[in-house]
């Protein structure tokens, strides 16, 4: 006799077990129960058919009730519920919706799908008929005719999950006005907090408005707006509201029936998904799983495990042997122009466990671009992997615009196989520079990794560096001055990588040297070189990038907001303390300014010599590939006394809104005047280039720039050409042996005899860095005072006619005096 299979619930998870059954066994009896009228649509995709990135409602449709029954022969009942099941005699008891009829159907087989329910707690007024949840297409067709109907201009969204974030992001996408409310003090659960700061400053970049920490006291419907009072007392219109708080399984047919649930309301089953009943097997949203990582019980209500338990619930009907081995929780989301990813366990989970740092698992974060530098539209993600003391990868996430879900998708691969930090450095993964790095991003987090482990470097978390006692430590930065002049740390001595060997003994051994740069690289180098000098160095993870996010409030989002007469918030936007606002006509009208394709600080340099040929009010539309640009252009415009409008993203290009004038400058330090000296004692090219670059950088931030040429340096200011002078014998062997122009500059180190000189000239043209020449002559433009020692001419015999046009001439005194006014000097 042929087997009897009753499947309750069609969507996901039911409808792969009914596919893959009849695929197995022809002859087998199946019947589909479900309440609702549809059956296998894609729920993941309603938010982006409510906001118009789905055009057609039918596209949702994965699978009809009639074209699964032609094709698979299967009896699908739907508007048909389930309401008893009766496990002694094996039978359920159905409701016909249609006609309220009631009828009983007997079974060898039961399947439970039966998923979940958002949750709706009892806060005052959440029945107005302007609140909606989205979980099916019923929901979808509500708020899509509402959002039709109604002249929506506000919407606040309550709960940054999966749903919540989604919907945030698509119904800015049709012009509304978005509020996001979160009671936890972060969105994105399965993000550990430093990531889920990137996500918070993107929102709010996005002009989404943000309440994390606050939690939903009631609602007050009138007249078509919805008033939410939240627990701190702020209150907030909207014209309608979406709630994603969270979903409940739907486990009430099993409690019933008297089946195992956990104290969540998950139905409790084996690897082979049958419940307490042997007869009864469920999957998906509403059975408790293994967590793969720490083998603990778990709920993972995501539509990947959902379709993979359906078909290991087929298989052990028609007699074969399949386990469900765990959940990892692996997911990926769209968040406007970011991508986030997951898998495994976060460092919440284990903290919440009774995990310490250090002693029970590590973690390393790296930021690598997603794709060689060199090919255009790369961009940096923030990968984190966290693993235990043998290296045993415990979870990783990933946060950042392009290939981020591959390097998850490599990691989650991985650890089903019990991988550890160590054969991430193993794999050998697909390169081409469109798509990667020859040391792809995994690989390199891999070696980070190790460089843990192995004692090759020790660590600082950015989480603790505003509680480092700076009497017992010091905190070192080894980035270059135009990147401090944008932002540093309170406290930091400044000491740039390339200095460091020679600077190294104004440091104590005596003290803690916490190292940091941009990202975390940089400050690797940097600690080994301390280290193997006998210093006791940790660096920062993440670098200065990771922590300014870590401690921001990204709960104001930056308006579009008028410039005139106003101060710059700490951000380098304008306050709000205005009456006009910048219109869309008035930035549609902004003189365009193209620095795509320039390396920092390229992309200021060129803004501040642009913006001196305009009036005050001009605005300016700066388009980058940088993506560091948008943070550095707030800082430029604080300190400049110009004003920062708004940022925005075109496709993969980053767009910054600014206009003259505005605001006060902030250009005095905490000493001496606004002035930068340097003293160019060497010649050689890489050393030059450097001078040149901050020299570049420093006029950019409104700096009064004075460069010293003395020595070795003069060869940088000679002619390319020879230059007929009379000069003594000594003299013109001075000249023979020296280089003459930028163009016979050579590396201090790696020159080899000439070929790496070849090298880094061929480099900086592929990566769009500008020639000696051309950032000499774009220095001058900015007003940098280039100062040749004429002692120093006189020992090199070295002619003023041999010079560049543009070189004024002096002494020690004059150099003396330029520092006066200085509150930033250096010697290159």
């Amino acid at each position: 006799m042929n087997k009897k299979v009753l499947i309750v619930g069609g969507v996901a998870g039911g409808a792969t077990t009914a596919a893959r059954l009849r695929r197995l066994d022809e002859n087998v009896q199946i019947i589909i129960f479900e309440r609702g009228a549809y059956i296998s649509y894609a729920n993941c995709g309603l938010p982006y058919y409510i906001g118009g990135t789905i055009k057609d409602r039918d596209d949702l449709m994965v699978q009809t009730p009639e074209a699964m029954q032609t094709r698979f022969k299967i009896d699908i009942r739907t508007e048909n519920e389930v309401i008893a099941i009766d496990p002694v005699r094996k039978t359920v008891t159905v409701l016909d919706i249609k006609t309220s009829t009631k009828y009983e159907e007997s079974y060898d087989e039961l399947v439970l799908s039966t998923g979940s329910t958002p949750i709706k707690p009892p806060i005052p007024g959440i029945k107005s008929n302007n609140i909606f949840s989205l979980w099916n297409i019923p929901d979808t067709d509500r708020i899509k005719s509402y959002v039709t109907e109604h002249d929506i201009k506000k919407a606040t969204v309550i709960g940054g999950g999966f749903i919540g974030i989604e919907m945030v992001e698509n119904l800015h996408d049709l012009g509304i006005e978005v509020t996001l409310v979160e009671m936890a003090d972060q969105v994105m659960a399965p993000l550990d907090f430093e990531l889920a700061q990137l996500v918070h400053s993107h929102l709010s970049s996005m002009g989404v408005h943000l309440y994390l920490k606050n939690g939903v006291k009631d609602f007050h419907y009138d007249k078509g707006i919805t008033t939410i009072s939240l627990q701190d007392g702020t209150q907030i219109e909207a014209d309608m509201v979406i709630l994603s708080i969270g979903i409940s399984p739907n486990s009430e047919l099993a409690k019933a029936a008297g089946l195992e649930v956990n104290s969540r309301g998950g139905i409790v089953v084996d690897q082979h998904l049958r419940t307490s009943q042997p007869s009864i097997y469920a999957l998906g949203d509403v059975i408790e799983v293994d967590d793969y990582v720490t083998h603990g019980k778990t709920m993972i209500p995501l539509a990947g495990p959902a379709n993979k338990q359906g078909r290991i619930v087929a298989d052990n009907i028609c007699g074969r042997d399949a386990i469900y081995e765990g959940s990892q929780g692996t997911s990926v989301a769209k968040i406007f122009d970011l991508t986030v990813a997951t898998t495994g366990i976060n460092e919440k989970s284990l903290i919440g466990a009774g995990k310490k740092y250090g002693h029970d698992y590590l973690m390393t974060i790296i930021q690598p671009k997603s794709h060689a530098g060199y090919y255009p539209g790369s961009f940096p993600m923030t990968l984190k992997v966290i693993f235990d003391l043998d290296g045993k990868i415990l979870g990783a996430q990933n946060v950042g615009v392009d290939g981020i879900e591959k390097r998850i998708d490599v990691i989650a691969s991985v650890m089903r196989f019990g991988a550890t930090v160590y054969d991430l450095q193993r794999l050998e993964l697909a390169y081409a520079p469109p798509y990667s790095s020859a040391k792809d991003p995994v690989n390199m987090i891999g070696y980070a990794a190790e460089n843990i482990l192995n004692k090759d470097q020790d660590v600082f978390l950015w989480r603790d560096i505003d509680k480092l006692d700076l009497n017992q430590n010091i905190l070192l930065d080894v980035r270059e001055t135009i990147e401090v002049d944008l932002g540093t740390i309170d406290g930091a001595l400044h000491i740039p990588i390339n200095d460091l060997r020679d600077q190294m003994h104004m440091l104590s051994k005596d003290k803690t040297i916490v190292v940091y740069c941009a990202v975390g690289l940089r400050g690797y180098i940097a600690s080994r070189i301390l280290q193997q000098a006998g210093y006791k160095v940790k660096n920062l993870i993440g670098g200065y990038n990771l922590y300014k996010y870590f401690g921001k409030d990204y709960t104001n989002p930056n308006c579009i907001i008028d410039f005139k007469d106003q101060p710059l918030n700490d951000d380098g936007a304008p306050e709000k303390n205005i009456n006009t606002t910048v219109t869309s006509s008035k930035l549609s009208d902004a003189i365009p300014l193209d620095a795509c394709g320039l390396q920092c600080p390229g992309p200021i340099m060129k803004l501040n010599q642009s913006i001196t040929e305009l009036t005050d009010g001009d605005i300016l539309k700066v388009t980058a590939t940088d993506p560091g640009f948008i943070v550095d252009v707030k800082a430029w415009c604080k300190k400049t006394g110009n004003t920062f409008i708004k940022s925005d993203k075109e496709d993969k290009i980053y767009v910054a809104y600014v206009a003259k004038g505005g605001t006060k400058s902030n250009k005095s330090g905490s000493s001496g005047g606004n002035g930068s000296t340097m003293v160019i004692f060497s010649g050689d090219l890489d050393k030059a280039l450097a001078s040149m670059i901050i020299a570049n950088g420093a006029a950019a931030m409104g700096k009064d720039v004075t460069l010293f040429f003395t020595f070795w340096g003069l060869n940088i200011l000679r002619k390319h050409d020879k230059v007929p002078v009379k000069k003594s014998l000594i003299d013109n062997m001075f000249g023979k042996m020296m280089p003459r122009g930028t163009h016979k500059l050579k590396l201090s180190k790696m020159n080899m005899g000439g070929l790496g000189t070849s090298l880094m000239h061929h480099v900086m043209s592929s990566k769009n860095v500008n020639t000696m020449d051309e950032l000499i002559a774009s220095a001058m433009s900015s007003g940098v005072k280039f100062v040749a020692c004429t002692m120093s001419m006189d020992i090199m015999g070295i002619k003023a006619e041999e010079l560049i046009d543009g070189v004024e001439y002096g002494g020690v005194a004059a150099y003396l005096g330029a520092t006066e006014e200085s509150n930033h000097n250096l010697f290159i």
